[in-house]
């Protein structure tokens, strides 16, 4: 043990005795005037302040070595530059102003770039942005996304769909751990809420190379809110009404930072009744309700800060069948879901003079309970039996990343990780078997920076191992076979950006991506109550993999930004399911097929801010995907070519009794959607009306914020081409009006 003392003394030693201080001065390029509240923060050490009333601001206890800093302000061009703290204790920094939206440093990548400056293509959306659109939930707002839709089944559930692919295919991070929730299930949902987090950052296409299997489609990156500043401790309390659902959605949460030691807390929930579609039918047993909360620890000294974790989500959700009784109670009725999600997580980082050692570890418990609406199943709720499935998903998940020592012009991360998960069955019913999942993949990935122009490049190989037990006897219905099967794949990709003139970037990327077949997909031999069909899986199926060709350009000057990005995606051994036209127990049977697939489409955006109206905003985004297998069927669930168009309005500077303020007005149209699967229906295009306002209530108190929004104004009924209930005859949601309410102090 003496040996192991000497070498903590040491490091405690070498931590204190590498702190350093940075003070400087931010002030507008043109009028020389200091700015106060402007945003000063090191990504990489998760340390931030703002400027005091005379532009100055000041950090300490900062390690030795070159950080990147990123310093940013509404109304003005964000700026992003290293800083070497060894020889730099204070830099004087001129903002110019700027119509273009503020930018963010992305986190969903290794490099801690802005987004103007990474090579891959990444969309990044404040949380608080979405919830503007007066969205109920996570999934329903991430849908805003170009290039993203949801699977859904009602308001409650759904599930995100990147350029037409889903399921197991769309890896989900959050407190920077997999999230992991049996998400081979139609009506599984992401089983998150929006409170506490901070923003969401979208990869599209293969990002195998950095998140391993599964990554095939593409990652949803959840970062959480941030730690408050040093030596400061803020409070919150947030407000929701949704008049559709007559639901209502809290939380509140306090955060404190010291100079070593910082918390957070917080505490929500909602509630909502079955929704009401156009014509104020309420369809019946769409309800739902769930609690959060959120709890964080931090500690920083030095060259060292560590961040643990902890959300724990509890939901209770209806699954609608058929229209029946109308009602606004919120218990949920026959058949429905419980679902309870712990996720602990735990993320360390030692920095070196050049270099960084960053270990994550996460755990996580997903518990599915499932309650089928027969006469049975209330027998067995009345006696206390339990449900007829219960599933157990225990994930135990370790990311270890070595940042070498680097220079101005190359980057290099080198990494391993893995995965340990269990599943577990309790219910009558056993949909997967007990099983044992084992992943291990190795990388390594470099940033070479040529000055007007960047390339990214890298190599990860995985292997994954399942181990499932058998279920059943073989000479009874629903057998399932044991298995023990092992899969492996090399990735690479390779990305190139070039500034293409002072006002715009193009970019190329190559990736290429896998996936292992689930355990559904490989041992299912049943009745899947949520899909109303019996599942046959296919022990014999293979890697999925794929090879994606992504282009971008992008242009941006005082008056207008414009996107185009195009995709090609060609997968290899594409899995799917299809139905046999045979039926056991009058379901219909489905089984699990594979065939090459390829995917193509893209994304189109325009945003218009006239100087000197920069209060004024055009934005506009049409997206589209197709789908087709090698015997030119189409793949089923692709969403429909979309059309979203918004005129905003947003204040620049405050006044007396109002702050920043904003209204908007956007239409969504949407296509008719009639390259469907042989067993899916085809569906009308529709046009959605919605729009909104807000403002900081500076009468009341600087830190009280009100905003309203109305989504589907003219009460439309529609059929969304991804909703579960279509099949069913259930519309989507009706007229909904949101009014939100935040009270900062």
């Amino acid at each position: 043990m003496r040996p192991f003392f000497q070498i903590l003394i040491a490091f405690c030693c070498f931590s204190l005795s590498a702190q350093k201080q940075l003070t400087g001065s931010v002030y507008d390029t043109a009028t020389k005037e200091p700015l106060e509240q402007v945003s000063v923060y090191f990504p990489e050490l998760e340390l931030g302040t703002v400027t005091t009333a005379d532009g100055r601001f000041q950090l300490s206890n900062l390690p030795s070595g070159t950080f990147k800093i990123i310093i940013s302000y509404l109304g003005y061009k964000t700026y992003s530059a290293p800083v070497d703290l060894s020889t730099t204790s204070n830099i004087d920094v001129a903002l110019e102003q700027s119509a273009i939206e503020m930018k963010e440093v992305i986190l969903a990548t290794p490099f801690h770039k802005l987004q103007r400056e990474n090579v891959m293509k990444v969309e990044q959306v404040q949380i608080e942005a979405l919830q503007k659109t007066g969205a109920p939930t996570l999934s329903e707002g991430l849908a805003t996304i170009p290039g993203v839709s949801t699977v859904s089944t009602g308001i409650g559930i759904g599930k995100p769909v990147i350029r037409g692919l889903s399921y197991n295919r769309v890896v989900v991070y959050a407190q920077h751990i997999r999230l992991e929730n049996q998400q081979f299930g139609d009506e599984h949902g992401l089983g998150l809420s929006d409170n506490g987090l901070e923003s969401v950052e979208l990869i599209k296409g293969p990002a195998s190379l950095l998140y391993g299997s599964d990554a095939l489609g593409g990652v949803l990156y959840l970062n959480p809110e941030r730690f408050a500043n040093p030596n400061t401790g803020m409070g919150d309390i947030n407000l929701n009404y949704f008049s559709n659902t007559q639901g209502y959605k809290t939380n509140g949460g306090y955060k404190w930072s010291g100079d070593a030691m910082k918390y957070l807390v917080r505490i929500g929930g909602s509630s909502h009744a079955d929704y009401q579609d156009g014509n104020g039918t309420r369809i019946t047993n769409s309800r739902f309700q769930d609690r959060d909360v959120k709890l964080g620890l931090g500690y920083r000294a030095g060259s060292f800060k560590t961040d643990l974790r902890y959300n724990f989500n509890t939901s209770e959700l209806g699954l609608p069948e058929e229209l029946g009784v109308q009602t606004t109670e919120r218990e949920p009725m026959l058949p429905s879901q419980e679902l309870d999600n712990h996720m602990l997580s735990l993320r360390s980082t030692l920095f070196f003079d050049r270099s960084s050692l960053k270990a994550t570890l996460g755990y996580s418990t997903n518990e599915r309970k499932e309650f089928e609406d027969d006469e049975e199943e209330i027998a067995a709720i009345e006696e206390e039996e339990g449900p007829a499935l219960d599933m157990k998903l225990n994930t135990l998940s370790y990311n270890l990343q070595y940042q070498l020592p680097s220079g101005k012009k190359l980057e290099t991360v080198v990494g391993l990780q893995g995965m340990r998960q269990e599943n577990e069955n309790s219910g009558e019913e056993v949909l997967i078997p007990d099983a044992l999942t084992k992943d291990f993949g190795i990388m390594a990935t470099s940033h070479i920076h040529l000055g007007k122009s960047d390339i990214q490049l890298g190599i990860r190989y995985d292997t994954r191992a399942i181990e499932g037990e058998a279920s059943g006897l073989p000479s009874e219905e629903g057998y399932i076979a044991p298995i023990d099967v092992d899969f492996s794949n090399f990735n690479l990709a390779l990305g190139y950006r070039i500034d293409l003139g002072s006002k715009m970037i193009g970019r190329i990327n190559l990736a290429s991506g896998f996936r292992a077949p689930n355990l559904a997909e490989l041992t299912s031999n049943g009745v899947h109550e949520g899909t109303n069909r019996y599942e046959i899986g296919n022990p014999d199926l293979g890697n999925e993999k794929n090879f994606q060709v992504d282009l971008a350009l992008e242009y941006a000057d005082e008056h207008i930004e414009f996107t185009v990005n195009g995709f090609h995606n060609a997968v290899k051994d594409f899995i799917y399911i299809e139905p046999t036209g045979s039926m056991i127990d009058g379901n219909n049977v489905f089984e699990y097929l594979q065939q090459n697939a390829v995917l193509y489409g893209g994304e189109v955006g325009a945003h218009f801010h006239p100087h000197p109206l920069d209060w004024l905003h055009l934005e506009s985004t049409y997206q589209l995907v197709i789908g087709e297998l090698d015997d030119d069927s189409d793949i089923p669930l692709v969403p429909a070519n979309s059309w979203r168009n918004t005129l905003r309005i947003e204040s620049q500077k405050k006044s007396a009794d109002l702050g920043r303020a904003y209204a908007f007005v956007t239409l969504h149209s949407v296509a008719d959607q009639d390259r469907v699967s042989f067993y899916e229906t085809s569906t009308n295009g529709y046009n959605l009306l919605d729009l909104g306002a807000g403002a900081n209530l500076n009468f009341i108190d600087k830190g009280v914020s009100l905003r309203i929004s109305v989504n589907n104004v003219l009460d439309k009924l529609y059929f969304a081409h991804l909703s579960r209930l279509k099949a069913d005859g259930l519309a989507n949601a009706g007229r909904n009006i949101n009014m939100g309410l935040s009270w900062v102090f």
